[in-house]
C-alpha cells in the first residue's frame, strides 16, 4: 500500500486489457517493476486495473509484441483535474484574478494604531504618519523600513521619549513614550542659594533673600551666594538687657535668583590632518526584485547603472496572504552613484576644526542657557597625521543650587 501512496498526486489511470489470459499481462507488468493495484476480473477475456501515470510508456513497452489489447477507461489525479480547470479559461482567469485580489488586498495597511500617549501627540504622530505616507491604504512594500520611520518620527516630534513602530500583518501598529520634561526639583521651605561650581561672579539677579556676594566676587563649589536668613529690623528702643536675654531668630524665607558667573574648562580634542568623505552625487536607480530563499527573481530595473563607484541600500519587506507571511520577500534596492574624496588640512585649519568640535561638545555638556565666551591653546602637538590640543575655555553660566536650611538648634 505504501507503494501506490500519492498516486492521486502524481495521477494514475485505469487500464482495460483484453486478450487470453490477460490476468498473465498484469502479471508480467509488475516483474518489471510496474505497480498495478485494484486488478478485477470482469469477463474470461477481460481484467482491469490501475497503474501510476509515469508508468504508461513502460505498459506500452509491454505490450509490443503481444496479441493484448489494451484500452483507458478512466483517469484520475491531480494531472488530470488541472489539465481539465485549464481548458475552462474563464474558470482559470477568476481564480487568478481572485488569487491577485486576496494578494494585493493583504499586502495593504489597513489600520494605523497609536497606543500609550496622549490624545493631542497621537493625532501629531497621525499627522506626521501622513506626511510620510503611511495611512490606510498604502502598499506595505512601498514604505520605509521600521527602523527609518522611528528615526524620523524621534527627529522631527520632539516631545517622543521613545517610539516603537511594528507591522503585525496589515495593521501598522506603534507604542510611544512621552518625553517627561523633568525640572530640577525645587526644596520646599527656607532655603539658601549655593554656588554649583567654583567661578567669578559675573551677574545677579535676587528676587528673595540676602546676597552674600557680590559682582566680580570668586566663589567656590558649595559657598553661600544668596540666604534664605533675613536679619530683623533692630529695635532701638529695646534695652540692651533685653537684646541678650531674648535675642530674636532671624526671618527664613525660600531664597530666590539667578547668579551668572564665569567658569573655566580644560579639554582635550584630537582632529586628523587628512578628512575621507563620501558623497552622493544624486543620481541613482531602483531595482525590484522577488526573493526566495537565495534566489532573487528580478522584475523591474534590470542591469546595473555605469557609476564608478555605488552605494546600495536594500530595503526588504515581507509579504502576505491573508494573515500568513510567505516565504518570498518584495526587495526594493537603490544604487546612487558615490564620490570618494579625500582632502588634506593645513595645521592652521585642523586647528579651527579641533576649536569648533571642542566647544560644539561643551555647549552639549552645559546646556543652551550657558555662553562659551573665549577659548585659549594651552598647548599643541603634531603626531602620526594628527593636531592634539588642549583648551582652556572660558563660560558664562547660571551656577545656582538650592540647598535647604537646617532649622535645628
Amino acid at each position: 500500500m505504501k507503494l501506490i501512496q500519492g498516486s492521486f498526486i502524481t495521477g494514475y489511470v485505469t487500464v482495460r486489457v483484453e486478450g487470453w489470459y490477460p490476468e498473465l499481462f498484469f502479471q508480467r507488468c509488475a516483474s518489471q517493476g510496474i505497480m498495478v493495484w485494484n486488478i478485477q476480473k470482469k469477463s474470461e477475456n477481460v481484467c482491469s486495473g490501475n497503474i501510476k501515470l509515469q508508468d504508461i510508456s513502460g505498459l506500452r513497452k509491454q505490450k509490443w509484441g503481444t496479441n493484448y489489447k489494451l484500452t483507458f477507461t478512466s483517469k484520475r489525479g491531480f494531472p488530470f483535474l488541472m489539465k481539465k480547470f485549464i481548458r475552462r479559461k474563464e474558470v482559470l482567469l477568476a481564480l487568478t484574478l481572485s488569487v491577485l485580489l486576496i494578494f494585493s488586498l493583504s499586502n495593504i495597511i489597513w489600520e494605523v494604531k497609536i497606543t500609550n500617549v496622549p490624545k493631542d501627540l497621537e493625532e501629531k504622530i497621525s499627522k506626521q504618519l501622513d506626511e510620510y505616507g503611511i495611512h490606510r491604504g498604502s502598499w506595505t512594500f512601498t514604505l520605509d523600513p521600521p527602523s527609518e520611520i522611528q528615526q524620523q518620527l524621534m527627529n522631527d516630534i520632539p516631545e517622543l521619549l521613545w517610539i516603537g513602530v511594528h507591522q503585525k500583518g496589515t495593521t501598522f501598529v506603534l507604542e510611544g513614550v512621552e518625553k517627561t520634561i523633568v525640572e530640577e526639583e525645587e526644596v520646599d521651605g527656607p532655603r539658601n542659594l549655593v554656588a554649583s561650581k567654583k567661578g567669578v561672579i559675573e551677574k545677579m539677579y535676587v528676587a528673595k533673600g540676602q546676597p552674600m556676594v557680590r559682582v566680580n566676587d570668586y566663589v567656590e563649589k558649595g559657598d553661600v551666594l544668596v540666604s534664605g536668613k533675613m536679619p530683623t529690623a533692630d529695635d532701638e528702643n529695646a534695652d540692651a538687657s533685653d537684646d541678650e536675654e531674648d535675642e530674636e531668630s532671624p526671618e527664613l524665607t525660600a531664597a530666590e535668583g539667578e547668579v551668572i558667573a564665569k567658569t573655566w574648562y580644560e579639554t582635550e580634542v584630537t582632529v586628523p590632518l587628512t578628512a575621507s568623505t563620501d558623497l552622493l552625487t544624486g543620481e541613482k536607480k531602483k531595482k525590484y526584485h522577488l526573493k526566495l530563499n537565495s534566489f532573487e527573481l528580478p522584475i523591474w530595473g534590470f542591469g546595473d547603472p555605469d557609476y564608478k563607484q555605488a552605494h546600495r541600500e536594500r530595503n526588504e519587506k515581507d509579504l502576505y496572504f491573508f494573515k500568513w507571511k510567505l516565504p518570498i520577500k518584495f526587495v526594493e534596492t537603490t544604487v546612487s552613484e558615490k564620490k570618494h574624496q579625500q582632502g588634506k588640512r593645513s595645521k592652521e585649519e585642523a586647528i579651527e576644526a579641533g576649536i569648533r568640535q571642542a566647544k560644539k561638545e561643551l555647549q552639549l555638556k552645559l546646556g543652551p542657557d550657558a555662553k562659551i565666551k573665549s577659548e585659549n591653546i594651552l598647548h599643541q602637538s603634531t603626531e602620526n597625521g594628527k593636531v592634539k590640543l588642549i583648551l582652556y575655555m572660558v563660560a558664562e553660566e547660571d551656577i545656582v543650587r538650592q540647598e535647604p536650611i537646617d532649622q535645628g538648634d
